[in-house]
């Protein structure tokens, strides 16, 4: 269409041309008729060829165009075509497809249609053959009740008899399996729980020595300490409240005092008075007073270094003052305060993995043995002073039962943080190197636990096993049965605690045992 259009517009201006030419020649002719007729005639020319050459060349564009969307219409009506053909192929694969699903959708309608049938068939077999048996079974009831001579009803209520006491029977045994596998699961867990808690305490203190010892330069001072007609090491020993030991121990003088504070005093004291050298018994006494009121203050400092590094803020003076006197308390030649901030460090750390009271426990831990500290000046078990103290300071009931039950045979344990208390005291005592005693007094303590198992009647052996902390007792089996042997365990744990003195706890196994022995001749 455009083409055409072009086509037109071009022989529109060749016909104005034309005219054109037309009209300028008759002007001409009216002026001047031979020069305007030839210079008319060659417009006339010109145009007409210029014209034919326009129209010649808008033939051949208008020509050109015309087959180049020709082309373009004949290459888009080809490719429609094979797009139409595709579609055509795709329908017809579908409609395949479609006849073959139809085709195996009415197979296997035709099978379920049969296996339908075949199956109502089979149930109406099924309730033939049900019928016939129940029939069948019927007449053997009636036999097995005639042989028997037990109606059916008895013969149910035996069987149910019978299965309950089997199943009780189950019952137990499972439940026995279950116990021994709890039990292993918690000792398994316990055991974790309990290595993680001695990991992160780490302790590398083991033990302190009971006894002091004042080195001095040279052994004529000793004379000097003993002073004329021994006024001197009376003052002393007045002042201190301690026994000062001058013996023929080369440049040496031992100080002896149950109470370790006296006895730090004393050393402290002596050391001062052997560097001064004036040594009088009213030098004496001033020395010793100005190193009572230095050891309080550092007593003081002690407790609240022991409050920091336990994590237990915002105790009682006083009790502050009791922690500082356990740094110079031993049991068994365990330092008392390191001990009581092994409990609390253990105690907080098993409270943890167990998602329990951990403040509770540390300060729990940390007052469990505060008795010790003035146990040699007040009657009554350190677990009775402890728990006098807590009350003293207003401590809940929780946290008095909690100290009075970290030892068997004081209190039961009523709390979860009570056990987690025993448990971090046992094994602040129990771990190795952490006691100690002479080998005289563990030997006389294995022999005492001996002969206390021994005296009870039916007794014919003992053995102390495991260092002390456990005793197998063998018994007589013709005259200790097994109820009886349970109560001599009972009774033999309850002489060694009355009579004995020992560290941590002492497990108590009786063994009975028969023997039946024959010779073949």
């Amino acid at each position: 269409m455009f083409i055409v259009e072009n086509i037109l517009m071009f022989l529109g201006v060749g016909c104005l041309c034309f005219v054109a030419g037309f009209i300028v020649r008759y002007v001409y002719a009216r002026i001047d008729s031979n020069s305007i007729e030839q210079t008319s005639d060659r417009i006339i020319n010109e145009a007409k060829i210029l014209a034919d050459a326009k129209t010649k060349q808008m033939l051949i564009e208008g020509k050109e165009a015309i087959d180049r969307e020709r082309r373009d219409f004949d290459k888009e009506l080809k490719e429609k075509k094979i797009e139409v053909q595709n579609s055509e192929k795709r329908l017809l694969q579908r409609e395949e497809s479609l006849d073959k699903r139809m085709d195996s959708l009415d197979k296997r309608d035709k099978e379920f249609q049969q296996k339908e049938k075949n199956l109502q068939l089979k149930e109406k077999t099924i309730d033939e053959k049900i019928v016939e048996v129940e029939t069948i079974k019927n007449e053997q009831k009636a036999v097995l009740e005639k042989i028997s001579g037990i109606t059916r009803e008895d013969a149910k209520q035996t069987l149910m008899k019978e299965m309950l006491e089997e199943a009780k029977r189950d019952a137990v045994v499972l439940a026995q399996r279950l116990e021994q596998d709890t039990r292993e699961t918690a000792n398994k867990k316990a055991k974790e729980i309990i290595s993680l808690a001695i990991q992160k305490v780490a302790a590398d203190h083991t033990v302190d020595t009971t006894t002091s010892t004042v080195q001095i330069p040279n052994d004529e001072i000793k004379g000097r300490i003993i002073g004329r007609e021994g006024r001197n090491i009376r003052t002393f020993e007045q002042a201190t409240g301690v026994d000062l030991i001058i013996d023929d121990t080369p440049e040496a003088i031992t100080i002896s005092a149950f109470d370790g504070v006296r006895r730090y005093v004393a050393k402290k004291s002596l050391e001062k008075l052997i560097a001064d050298g004036r040594i009088h018994p009213a030098r004496i006494e001033e020395v010793v007073q100005k190193t009572q009121k230095e050891v309080e203050d550092q007593i003081k400092e002690i407790g609240e270094q022991a409050a920091i590094d336990s994590g237990v803020p915002n105790l009682h003076p006083e009790i502050i003052k009791l922690l500082g006197r356990l740094k110079f308390r031993t049991s068994y030649g365990q330092n008392q305060l390191q001990h009581t901030l092994e409990v609390t460090w253990l105690a907080g750390a098993i409270a943890g993995e167990l998602g329990l009271d951990v403040a509770f426990c540390k300060k729990a831990g940390l007052m469990h043995d505060i008795g010790k500290a003035v146990d040699h000046e007040v009657e009554g078990t350190h677990h009775q002073i402890s728990a006098e103290l807590a009350k003293k300071f207003n401590e809940s009931p929780k946290m008095i039962n909690a100290i009075l039950s970290h030892h068997e045979g004081f209190d039961e344990p009523k709390s979860a943080e009570a056990f987690v208390i025993a448990a971090a005291d046992a094994i602040s005592a129990a771990r190795p190197g952490a006691r100690r005693e002479t080998i005289e007094n563990y030997l006389k303590r294995l022999e005492k636990l001996e002969t206390v198992a021994k005296e009870f009647k039916g007794v014919s052996s003992a053995y102390a096993i495991q260092a002390g902390r456990e005793i197998r007792v063998l018994v007589e089996p013709e005259n200790i049965d097994d109820k009886q042997a349970q109560v001599v365990a009972h009774d033999i744990a309850k002489k060694i605690e009355q009579e004995m003195d020992y560290p941590g706890q002492i497990k108590v196994t009786v063994i009975r045992e028969v023997r039946a022995q024959d010779v073949a001749k």
